[in-house]
């Protein structure tokens, strides 16, 4: 059972609120094992899934932004972000009635070696919602003050990260890719300290706090350490409450479910990988306490865009000299990461070959995805594997040739007409927007780039597709425009100042990734120089 009642509150509970009309159905408090212990210091929590917590005061919560439509999914009033209780709720000063403030235990590899226990140190859950369609959904407060969990961190995040996690959420969520969302971005009018580079030079920071949504926050870790541990009961009810609620179609609790369980969590993963790589995502930071069992990109922290293709490249200043999580190997972490979640599930089963088959479900949905992603990325009617691998592989490595900005190489590449004569041209008009330095288009990288349209131009003239039904089939998965870093920057430097217009006109312009919006045309183009190597712009760590 629970604990039967939470720890004693630093903030009040009020009634008179937005979320007065949300009905709450806090199911993960309610049917797993609660820390017994209510003290508020770090330290080891044993038989337990979480700790129950209280947010710690600010000082003057500020609304800098709000989803409008994440407001709306949840049921609340469409003018609920001007109450004056909706700053004070999602800045961490009060909880609204039906909420309960809980922070998860969990554990998982950080770089490959195993971290122990870590644990929600600056996250804690407020529950669980349920929406007017009949979801649940777990609101989640980032920044909010130090937890059993914290560690010698202090709980709290700074403007810099939480603008950054607010917007690429529902840039995610926009693109097609699975993610949690983000309700609201609430500056504190605190200071934060926080060594930016970890390079020994502290500097305080603006504190805000970032109300996540998704339907479950649990990842890979959270099994981990119970199965590390040797918790075998609490191991149990976790993965009969994640398999009854999440899973219901798998069937009742058994090895046979618990086994389709990895299966489809192998799946999501890989679904969700493949759409990472379409975009040129890369999440800098793929500990197996990041991953969701659920295959949600969860936990935005040192992420970045792929914007001069290059597979080995890394947004983690932390991750720079071994590349563990740099864009090419992506899926290798995955299914690696996958790999120590069944290892997770294994005292359950006890015996490995069954879970080893379960995970071949991520290299052939990968396989099969990838292949239809790329179809649809070049604009092919079907994927011929004989013809169509070697134009792959050819273009990966013309893509490297002269620096080539991913996004709108894609967007550029479907304007070319199977009729086109000149592909000279086409490369010195149209497709000269993607290349950083033009002025190398010449010599033997000019010869293989041309070379490589000329193929391309030949394989689209052989299918039985327009010219505008590719350019249509290629311009809904291939953004217009994505959030860039030097973007997201921007929009941090105002909201540092109090002013949260860049990040409103970021939000809505994110919401039509697809769209040519010639209006905000600015937002799509290639990043500029100055963006180069300015912090913020190009590698981030991961502090917050």
């Amino acid at each position: 059972m629970s604990a039967p009642t939470p720890s004693p509150l630093l903030v009040p509970i009020i009634s008179d609120s937005p979320f007065s009309s949300a009905l709450f159905d806090n199911r993960f408090v309610q049917s797993l094992p609660a820390d017994p212990s209510t003290e508020r210091r770090s330290r080891q929590v044993h038989g337990a899934c979480f700790s129950w917590v209280s947010p710690t005061p600010v000082k003057s919560p500020q609304l800098l932004a709000h989803s409008a439509e994440v407001a709306d999914m949840l049921g609340l009033p469409s003018d609920s972000h001007r109450h004056p209780a909706f700053a004070q709720v999602l800045g961490g000063n009060a909880l609204a009635q039906g909420m309960t403030a809980y922070a998860a235990c969990y554990g998982g590899h950080q770089f490959g070696n195993w971290a122990g226990q870590l644990g929600d140190g600056r996250a804690m859950g407020l529950g669980e919602v349920r929406t007017p369609s009949g979801q649940r959904l777990e609101l989640q407060l980032k920044g909010a003050g130090p937890t059993p969990y914290s560690r010698t961190a202090d709980g709290r995040a700074v403007v810099r990260s939480s603008v950054r996690e607010f917007l690429c959420s529902e840039a995610m969520h926009h693109l097609g890719i699975a993610t949690t969302r983000a309700l609201s971005l609430v500056g504190t009018g605190d200071l934060v300290l926080r060594d930016m580079f970890y390079d020994g030079h502290p500097a305080k920071e603006k504190g805000a706090i970032v109300c996540r949504v998704a339907p479950s926050f649990l990842r890979f870790g959270n099994y981990q350490l119970l199965a590390f541990r040797r918790d075998l009961d609490t191991l149990k009810r976790l993965v009969d409450f994640t398999l009854q609620e999440y899973f219901p179609d798998l069937g009742p609790p058994s090895k046979d479910s618990y086994l389709r369980m990895v299966g489809v969590v192998a799946e999501r993963t890989a679904q969700l990988v493949v759409d990472w790589q379409r975009v040129g995502f890369v999440h800098g930071v793929m500990n197996t306490d990041n991953m969701s069992v659920l295959g949600l990109t969860i936990d935005y922290g040192p992420y970045g865009w792929l914007e001069d293709y290059d597979p080995t490249w890394t947004p983690n200043t932390t991750d720079a000299s071994g590349r563990r999580y740099c864009f090419g190997n992506q899926p290798g972490v995955a299914f690696w990461n996958l790999a120590r979640f069944a290892e997770g599930i294994l005292p359950l089963i006890g015996d490995a070959r069954p879970l080893e088959e379960a995970l071949m479900a991520f290299p052939h949905t990968f396989e099969r995805d990838q292949a239809k992603m790329m179809s649809q990325k070049l604009g092919l009617s079907a994927w011929r594997p004989s013809d169509d691998a070697s134009l792959e592989k050819e273009l990966y490595h013309v893509l490297q040739l002269v620096e080539t900005d991913m996004t709108i190489f894609f967007r550029k590449l479907a304007i070319l007409s199977a009729q086109e004569r000149d592909i000279h041209a086409f490369l010195d008009h149209t497709l000269r927007d993607a290349y950083y330095r033009p002025d190398d288009l010449q010599g033997p990288h000019r010869e293989a780039i041309v070379s490589w349209l000329l193929k391309y131009q030949r394989r689209i003239a052989s299918q039985d597709l327009s010219d505008e039904d590719r350019r249509s089939q290629m311009n809904a998965v291939n953004p217009y425009i994505v959030l860039r870093n030097y973007l997201a920057q921007l929009a941090i430097d105002r909201a540092e100042q109090g002013d949260g217009s860049m990040v409103y006109e970021l939000l809505d312009v994110l919401r039509r990734p697809y769209e040519e919006q010639s209006q905000h045309a600015r937002f799509a183009e290639k990043r500029p120089e100055w963006a180069r190597h300015r912090p913020g712009c190009s590698m981030l760590s991961c502090s917050s």
